[in-house]
C-alpha cells in the first residue's frame, strides 16, 4: 500500500483457507453477494471486473473432483486442515491512476497472472483469477474530488507439494522397503509456505552464530517472486513492498482491518483538531457570557423609590465599590499600556531613522570594502595607528613651550 513517499511498491499477500472459510470467499471474489460490508464496493461496476481464469463451478465443487479423480490428494490432513489458498496481488491506486487507470491495470494484472501460474505450480491448480475494478478508493477519491479504484488480483489455488510415498516395512517384498511406492500431489499448505534454508552465492548453507541455518521466510520469497516477476515484464517504475513488513504474512481480513485502521486514525485526527477549535471557540463563548452576566447583574441592582430615586442595598452597594474600583484600576492600566505603547512606537522611529542615516554615511564605506577589502583595512589600521601615535607628540610640544 501507499506510504505517501511517492513509491510505488508491489505486494501480493497470501491467505490460507479452511473449508468452512471458502464459502465465503467465493461470494466475495465471485460478487455473488446481496449486499456487501465494504461501502466501497461499487456494484454498477462489477461487470469490469476481469477474469484471468473463470471457476467452472463452486470452489468447493472443483476442489472434490480433483480429489476424485486424484489429481490432488488429502490423505493424513485434519479436518480442519487449511486446503485452499488464496494469493492478492496490489499495488497502491495512484499507480494505477498515473498510467490511465483500468486498460493500464488489466494489462499489469494479466501479466501478474502469469506470475501466479508460476507461485502455485501449474494453472491446473488455479480455481478462480479475478481482478477487482469495483472498489472505490475513498481517501484518494474525496483528496482528487474525482472517483479513483482500487485495482487488485484475487488468486484462489489449492496449495500442493509433490510428495514421494515410500515402501512401509509391512511390504512383503523386503526389497522395496524404503523405496519410492508411489508420487501422490499432496494438499499442504504448510509443506506448500515452509521457509528454506538460505544459501550464499556457491550454494552453501548460511548459518546463524549458533551455528543453525538463516531460513528465508516463504512469504518474503513470494515478495521477491511477484516483483522480480513483474520487473522482468517491463514495469521497471515499481519497487518491491518493504522488507520485513507484516503485510507479507497479514490474511485478506487482517490486511483490510489494517488499512481502515489507519483510515480511522486519520478521521479521528481530523476530530481531534476540529474538538481544538471547538473548545477555543467555547471558551470565547464562555467570556462573553461571563460579561454578559456581569452586566446583568449590574443592571440588576437597585430598586427604583416612589421619589424616583435608586436605593441600593448593603451588598448591592458594595459589590458597585467593589466594581467600581476594578473600572478605574482597569482604566488606568489601559492608560499606562497605551502610553507605554505610544512611547515605544515613538523610540521605534526615532532609532529606525538614526539607522537610516547611519546605513547612508556608511554606505561609500561598505562599497569600499565590497570592492577592496584589503586596502581599506590597511588604511583604518595606517589612520588608528596614526591616533594613536599622536597624543605623545602634542605632550612634547607641550612640554617644551613649559621650559622655555
Amino acid at each position: 500500500m501507499a506510504r505517501n513517499d511517492g513509491i510505488d511498491r508491489t505486494n501480493v499477500r497470501n491467505a490460507n483457507l479452511t473449508k468452512t472459510q471458502i464459502s465465503n470467499t467465493q461470494r466475495h471474489n465471485e460478487r455473488e453477494k446481496d449486499a456487501y460490508t465494504n461501502p466501497d464496493i461499487v456494484p454498477e461496476r462489477t461487470a469490469l471486473n476481469i477474469h484471468f481464469k473463470r471457476p467452472s463451478g463452486g470452489y468447493a465443487e472443483m476442489f472434490a473432483q480433483m480429489e476424485a479423480s486424484k489429481t490432488i490428494s488429502t490423505r493424513g490432513l485434519k479436518e480442519d486442515a487449511h486446503l485452499y489458498g488464496e494469493l492478492i496481488f496490489d499495488v497502491n491506486s495512484a499507480y494505477f491512476d498515473n498510467h490511465g487507470g483500468y486498460d493500464f491495470a488489466k494489462q499489469f494484472y494479466t501479466d501478474a497472472y502469469r506470475s501466479a501460474v508460476e507461485i502455485v505450480g501449474g494453472e491446473q491448480f488455479i480455481l478462480s483469477a479475478v481482478m477487482h475494478a469495483d472498489e472505490r478508493n475513498r481517501a484518494m477519491s474525496e483528496a482528487l474530488g474525482r472517483d479513483v479504484y482500487h485495482y487488485h488480483h484475487h488468486v484462489v489455488y489449492i496449495p500442493v507439494v509433490e510428495k514421494r510415498v515410500l515402501w512401509s516395512k509391512r511390504c512383503k517384498d523386503k526389497s522395496l522397503v524404503g523405496t519410492v511406492k508411489e508420487t501422490i500431489i499432496q494438499v499442504s499448505s504448510s509443506k506448500k509456505w515452509k521457509s528454506l534454508p538460505a544459501v550464499d552465492e556457491q550454494g552453501k548453507p548460511i548459518l546463524q552464530k549458533n551455528g543453525k541455518p538463516v531460513l528465508r521466510k516463504s512469504y518474503s520469497v513470494l515478495q521477491d517472486d511477484f516483483f522480480n516477476a513483474m520487473r522482468t515484464a517491463g514495469y521497471t517504475d515499481v519497487e518491491r513492498g518493504e522488507r520485513g513488513s507484516t503485510e507479507e504474512h497479514l490474511t485478506v481480513a487482517q490486511f483490510k482491518t489494517e488499512r481502515e485502521q489507519e483510515r480511522l486514525a486519520a478521521l479521528e485526527h481530523q476530530v481531534e483538531k476540529k474538538e481544538k477549535v471547538l473548545q477555543k471557540v467555547e471558551q470565547k463563548i464562555v467570556v462573553q457570557k461571563g460579561t454578559a452576566a456581569t452586566f446583568a447583574e449590574i443592571d440588576s441592582m437597585g430598586r427604583k423609590t416612589l421619589m424616583g430615586k435608586m436605593e441600593f442595598s448593603q451588598q448591592e452597594a458594595e459589590d458597585l465599590k467593589r466594581l467600581a474600583k476594578k473600572g478605574i484600576a482597569a482604566d488606568t492600566t489601559i492608560k499606562d499600556l497605551q502610553r507605554d505603547l505610544k512611547s515605544a512606537r515613538r523610540d521605534a522611529q526615532i532609532w529606525k531613522r538614526r539607522y537610516e542615516e547611519l546605513k547612508e554615511q556608511a554606505k561609500d564605506f561598505f562599497a569600499a570594502i565590497k570592492k577592496a577589502p584589503e586596502r581599506v583595512m590597511a588604511f583604518i589600521s595606517k589612520v588608528l595607528h596614526t591616533e594613536q601615535a599622536e597624543p605623545p607628540r602634542v605632550l612634547r610640544q607641550r612640554e617644551s613651550a613649559v621650559e622655555r
